[in-house]
C-alpha cells in the first residue's frame, strides 16, 4: 500500500461514495427514458396501449429479477472493480439500442417511414402488427437494459462495505442512493425537451435521441472508474489514519492491516447455502414487497398526471410536477440513512436494531398514497406532494434495508445476497407493473361499469394500486421482523 501517512485522515472514502452516486443517478435517468416518452411521443407512433407499456416494464422487471439472482455473484466472482465496468457498459449499450427500435420497426413492417406508421388507423391489423413488432423489439433492448442494471446495487454495495464501518453504511448508502432520486429528478427536466427538441429539428421521432445522449453518459462514468476504485488497503489515496476507520468494525487490528494487504479474501458463502439463513429472507421479503411500489411510482407517475390531468410530458406542467416530486424525494431520503446512526451513536443501540428502528417509522410514509386520489380531485399538486413523500419514505427505507446486508453477512457474500434480494424485488416489480398496465387497460374500457372506494374507470384502477403501495412497507417490516428478531450475524469459519 502506498498510502501517505499522515496524522488528518484522508476522506477518499467519500468520493468512492460520489462515483456511486453519479452511476446511480445514471442507472435511473436510462430506465427513465421510456417512462418519460412513451406516452407522448412512442405511443402515436406505435399504437400502444397500457397494456403493451405494462407488458415492456414487467418483462425487463422480470428479467432484472433474474439478472439479480446472478449478478451479486457475478461481482464476488469478477471483483468489485472489472464487475461494476461490465455492468455500466452492458447497461449503457442497452439504453442506446432502444433508438434502433423504430427503424427496425418501419422496416420489418414494409413502412417507408416511421410517419407512415403513425397515420395507420388504431386498431385495424396494420396497427396491431406495428404495436406487436415495436413492442418486443423494445422487449430485446430493455433485456440488456436490465442484465447491465442488475449489476448495479450488488456492486455499490460492496464498496460500501468495503469504504466504510457499519455505522456509516446506512448514511453512505442513502446518499448514493439518493442518486435513484436525482436521476428521476433530473428526467423530467431534461428527456422529454431533448425528445422534443429533436422532433422540431426533424431528427426521427426526437424520442431516439434521447436514449443516445442519457445512454452515453455511463460510458464516461467508466472512464473515471478505471482510474479512481482500488480496494482501501491499495488505493494511494487513502491514507492510514482511513483505513483503520474504514476497519474499525473488524477483528483484526487496524494496525496490522499493511501487512494483510495481499491477503485471500474470506471464504464466500456457496450460493445455495444463502438459502438456509433467515437473513437471507429476511432481506428477500423486504426487496420484494417495496421494490415494485417505488418501480410503480418511476415507471407510471408521467402517465398519470397524462391520464388524470391532460398535462404532456413535454409540457411545463408535467415537468415541473415531475420535478417536484423527485425533489421532495431527494432532500428527505438522505437524512433516512442518518436517522439509524443517531439511534447508534446516541441512544447505543446496535446497527441493525437501529436499522429496524428506522426502517419502521419510514413504513408509515407511504400510507399518504391513500390520499393521492382524494385530494387529487382538488388539484395536481396534492398527488405530486404525496407520491414524493412516499417515495422518499421509501428511498430512506431502502437505505437501511441495504446495509442489513453488511450487518448480517461477512464482505465476501455482500454482492451475492444484494443480488438475491434484488431479484426478490424484480419479481415484485413484475407483478405490480404488469397488473398496473392490465387493470388500467380493463378499468378504462369498462368506464363506469367498473368501480373501488367511490371511483370509477381508470380512477378507480390507480386507487386500487395507491391502497396496494400503501400498506406494502409495513406488512414487509412486520415479516422481516419476525424472521430475524433480533441481531444475529452470520459467522463464516
Amino acid at each position: 500500500m502506498t498510502s501517505i501517512q499522515t496524522n488528518k485522515m484522508t476522506n477518499f472514502r467519500w468520493v468512492m461514495c460520489a462515483l456511486l452516486f453519479v452511476a446511480t443517478t445514471v442507472n435511473y435517468l436510462d430506465r427513465q427514458v421510456l417512462s418519460l416518452t412513451w406516452k407522448d411521443f412512442i405511443a402515436p407512433e406505435f399504437h400502444w396501449t397500457d397494456d403493451d407499456y405494462g407488458t415492456i416494464t414487467a418483462v425487463f422487471s422480470i428479467v432484472y429479477a433474474a439478472c439479480m439472482l446472478f449478478a451479486g455473484k457475478f461481482v464476488d466472482f469478477m471483483g468489485t472493480k472489472k464487475g461494476y465496468l461490465w455492468a455500466i457498459g452492458v447497461w449503457s449499450a442497452g439504453a442506446c439500442a432502444h433508438a434502433a427500435c423504430g427503424w427496425i420497426t418501419v422496416h420489418l413492417c414494409g413502412f417507408e417511414n416511421a410517419a407512415a406508421m403513425t397515420a395507420v388507423k388504431s386498431g385495424t391489423a396494420a396497427a396491431l402488427l406495428i404495436a406487436t413488432t415495436s413492442v418486443w423489439l423494445f422487449v430485446a433492448a430493455r433485456c440488456v437494459l436490465a442484465l447491465g442494471e442488475a449489476g448495479n446495487f450488488p456492486a455499490a454495495i460492496k464498496v460500501t462495505a468495503e469504504y466504510f464501518p457499519k455505522k456509516d453504511r446506512a448514511f453512505a448508502t442513502s446518499i448514493f442512493n439518493a442518486g435513484a432520486s436525482v436521476g428521476a429528478l433530473a428526467a423530467p427536466a431534461t428527456i422529454p425537451l431533448l425528445a422534443q427538441y429533436f422532433k422540431d429539428a426533424g431528427i426521427g421521432g426526437g424520442w431516439e435521441m434521447s436514449f443516445v445522449i442519457i445512454g452515453a453518459l455511463g460510458f464516461i462514468w467508466m472512464g473515471f472508474w478505471v482510474f479512481l476504485y482500488d480496494k482501501p488497503e491499495r488505493s494511494s489515496h487513502v491514507n492510514m489514519a482511513e483505513l483503520n476507520y474504514i476497519h474499525q468494525d473488524d477483528d483484526v487490528a487496524a494496525e496490522a492491516r499493511p501487512a494483510q494487504a495481499d491477503e485471500k479474501p474470506a471464504r464466500q458463502i456457496p450460493f445455495e447455502q444463502c438459502f438456509r439463513y433467515r437473513q437471507t429472507w429476511s432481506f428477500i421479503t423486504g426487496k420484494f414487497f417495496t421494490d415494485g411500489v417505488w418501480w410503480f411510482y418511476l415507471f407510471w407517475a408521467p402517465a398519470y398526471f397524462s391520464d388524470q390531468y391532460g398535462y404532456k410530458s413535454s409540457s411545463s406542467e408535467a415537468i415541473t410536477l415531475i420535478f417536484t416530486l423527485y425533489a421532495i424525494v431527494t432532500v428527505l431520503s438522505i437524512y433516512g440513512g442518518y436517522l439509524p446512526k443517531l439511534f447508534v451513536e446516541r441512544r447505543g443501540m446496535n446497527p441493525y436494531g437501529g436499522r429496524m428502528l428506522a426502517m419502521l417509522i419510514f413504513a408509515f410514509f407511504p400510507l399518504l398514497a391513500l390520499f393521492a386520489q382524494p385530494l387529487g380531485a382538488y388539484s395536481a399538486w396534492w398527488p405530486a406532494i404525496i407520491i414524493g413523500l412516499a417515495g422518499a419514505g421509501h428511498q430512506a427505507w431502502s437505505a437501511n434495508l441495504f446495509s442489513t446486508i453488511g450487518d448480517m453477512f461477512p464482505k465476501s457474500t455482500i454482492a451475492t445476497i444484494t443480488g438475491i434480494g434484488g431479484m426478490a424485488g424484480g419479481v415484485g416489480s413484475f407483478l405490480i407493473n404488469k397488473g398496473a398496465g392490465k387493470l388500467f387497460t380493463f378499468s378504462e374500457l369498462q368506464g363506469d361499469a367498473f368501480s373501488f372506494l367511490s371511483y370509477s374507470g381508470k380512477e378507480a384502477g390507480y386507487m386500487i394500486i395507491f391502497c396496494i403501495c400503501a400498506v406494502a412497507y409495513l406488512v414487509g417490516w412486520c415479516i422481516m421482523k419476525v424472521l430475524v428478531p433480533k441481531y444475529k450475524p452470520i459467522i463464516v469459519d
